[in-house]
């Protein structure tokens, strides 16, 4: 944790992969700045009833104002709660059969679902808000960020809305309804009204930057229309090299030296059976990188067995997989074993993509 001074104001640098009940979390680093700094005041959007009271106040006024009272579904996407909270207390007074959609990021636990990480910002918790009234929503509709993003920038592209993110996770939550009251027949009585709570001024290094949606994998690349299958079809086209070599755990780290050698590659998927490629043999890896570590260090590793010395299996991808997700796969990893059915079909390495890559013909 750290701080600078700007513009006579003190702000404070904290970690946001921690609990919000650690001392590190902003939630309690805000709790302890209110509470030493003489005359502090935290305005706690989270657990303070006022953020739910003001929509009570003015927004559900002003829906129910400007749609004559005629709306029959409201869509907000979810943070604090204190919003949708708010202004369906209020709507619900005028209109008890309203019903009410939450639009929610994937890895959020308001719907249900388990908390982990999400690049969509200001929405999703991965706690319980004291803002939020969970009897406001009738159900819920669970968005990617793939998709939020994209709806965020359709928005802006096609009616002129400069969106943020959250905007753009309530509009897939709001065409998911429309499509399904469309198949109704009452489906052209519906009023639906969704709120769109942000811009997307603060998001043009990330959601309106091409650079960073792609390396977050959330704009389409030349990958992500190419299929792994198709990488190990052109692969080696012209070379002798079969499509999957694989090592046993009864081998001679010196056989599997010859092997990475004689093939001129770089990883090799471990088997215990004794013979066969099935999936289920696979219980290990070994690399051109780990093994001359180990005999660099010690020479007299290329008598031991590859069961001895071999590194965990490498992750797998499935053949049908765009290039894509096997690039997101890859920079966790050094190679994917590419998988068909329960069967390895090939080894995929950085240096395939690369190849594939600058040989491919330009559009």
């Amino acid at each position: 944790m750290s701080w600078f001074e700007n513009a006579g104001a003190m702000a404070w640098v904290v970690r946001t992969n921690v609990a919000p009940e650690s001392p590190e979390s902003y939630y309690s680093v805000a709790a302890r700045l209110a509470r030493d700094i003489p005359g502090a005041f935290k305005p706690d959007q989270y657990w303070n009833l006022e953020n739910t009271k003001a929509h009570e106040r003015t927004t559900g006024p002003e829906i129910w104002v400007q749609t004559d009272g005629q709306l029959t579904h409201f869509v907000a996407s979810v943070g604090t709660g204190g919003t949708i909270s708010g202004v369906v207390h209020f709507l619900r007074e005028k209109k008890p059969d309203l019903v009410v959609i939450g639009a929610d990021p994937e890895g959020s636990v308001l719907s249900g679902d388990t908390a982990r990480p999400y690049l969509t910002e200001g929405v999703g918790e991965d706690f319980f808000p004291g803002t939020y009234d969970p009897a406001t929503v009738d159900r819920w509709v669970r968005v990617s960020d793939r998709d939020a993003f994209a709806m965020a920038r359709r928005i802006t592209r096609e009616e002129g809305i400069l969106a943020g993110e959250s905007c753009g996770t309530a509009m897939v939550a709001t065409l998911e309804l429309v499509r399904e009251l469309a198949a109704t027949e009452r489906g052209n009585e519906a009023v639906v009204v969704t709120l769109l709570p942000d811009g997307g001024r603060n998001y043009l290094s990330k959601l309106y930057n091409d650079e960073w949606m792609r390396a977050n994998g959330l704009l389409p690349t030349t990958g992500a229309v190419v299929r792994i299958r198709e990488l190990l079809r052109d692969r080696h086209r012209d070379q002798d090299i079969p499509d999957l070599v694989i090592t046993r755990t009864t081998d001679r780290v010196g056989a599997a030296i010859d092997l990475l050698q004689l093939y001129g590659i770089s990883q090799l998927p471990v088997s215990e059976q004794p013979d066969g490629d099935s999936l289920a043999g696979i219980v290990g890896s070994v690399s051109e990188k780990s093994l001359l570590d180990r005999a660099y260090r010690n020479p007299d590793v290329v008598e031991r067995t590859v069961g001895e010395v071999m590194d965990p299996p490498l992750p797998l991808v499935d053949a049908t997989a765009s290039l894509d997700e096997a690039f997101a796969l890859l920079s966790d990893a050094a190679a994917l074993v590419a998988v068909q059915g329960d069967r390895p079909v090939g080894v995929v390495t950085k240096l395939d993509f690369l190849e594939f890559l600058s040989h491919r013909p330009r559009d």
